[in-house]
């Protein structure tokens, strides 16, 4: 459709495009969730730990290392041996001055002691790969849109994807054949599987909950303009007052 009009009416649809751009950014900056008439609605996040176990580290290598994520976006690492953090965004420097990281440290060390000691009951029988044989499971929860929780488990040997848990219903997802030693173990022994649901659907999602209020300070501070749309001086005409809204609309959008 071609649009016509003079400047002024030009300035007015800059000016409601503008306006409905700024209303847009507002509803997605809802922190952490609003209710409208169709029900609760929240912006979707996830947060993700890395666990990588090596049962025979060189010197210099930590037997168990922890990776975490927000929204795939890696914030700090973690050595449950030696208790050792490295903070890497300005959220893992938020983390460590939270009362709850303490807790968390407790549970990760625990979680890696737990993978470490089910190693020689879940390693495959034939195993054939050079070098040393690591294990790694990563552990995700996240928020829906609507609200709505759930959380899953990875696990896998040397970089290869074995064997999947939905900490929801329970079950247990075969990809590789690697993983079949580890799916027959744990999916008959209760207290594992107690332990990597609790872990995920209890620990995880409280975590992640506490993380999105820092999270969410942090990307709206990134998101606030810092500067105000150029001064128009008196002698510019409605058609110079269009050229700088429009631009203004599309960092509005981009911000967002």
């Amino acid at each position: 459709m071609d649009w016509k009009g003079g400047p002024g009416a030009r300035l007015v649809f800059a000016a409601l495009v503008l306006l409905v751009a700024l209303l847009f950014c507002t509803a997605r900056g809802r922190s952490p969730c609003a209710r409208s008439q169709r029900g609760t609605l929240c912006n979707p996040h996830s947060l993700s730990y890395n666990f990588t176990i090596d049962p025979r580290p060189r010197d210099d290598q930590p037997w168990c290392k922890v990776q975490a994520e927000v929204d795939q976006k890696i914030f700090l690492s973690y050595d449950c041996g030696t208790a050792k953090i490295k903070y890497l965004s300005p959220l893992g420097e938020e983390v460590k001055s939270m009362n709850a990281w303490e807790t968390q440290t407790d549970t990760l060390k625990d979680t890696g002691d737990l993978l470490k000691g089910q190693m020689p009951d879940v390693t495959p029988e034939k195993h054939t790969d050079k070098g040393p044989l690591t294990l790694q499971a990563r552990m995700t929860c996240w928020r829906e849109g609507n609200g709505h929780t759930s959380a899953s488990w990875e696990f896998g040997f040397s970089g290869q994807l074995c064997l999947l848990f939905d900490s929801k219903n329970g079950s247990w997802t075969m990809v590789h054949s690697k993983g079949r030693r580890m799916k027959q173990k744990w999916e008959n022994d209760r207290a594992v599987t107690d332990f990597f649901k609790k872990v995920s659907m209890g620990d995880c999602q409280a975590w992640l909950q506490d993380f999105m209020v820092c999270w969410e300070k942090m990307l709206k501070t990134l998101a606030s303009p810092t500067m105000g749309p150029p001064t128009v001086q008196p002698t510019a005409t409605a058609s110079k007052h269009t050229t700088w809204i429009l631009p203004s609309f599309i960092i509005t959008l981009f911000l967002c």
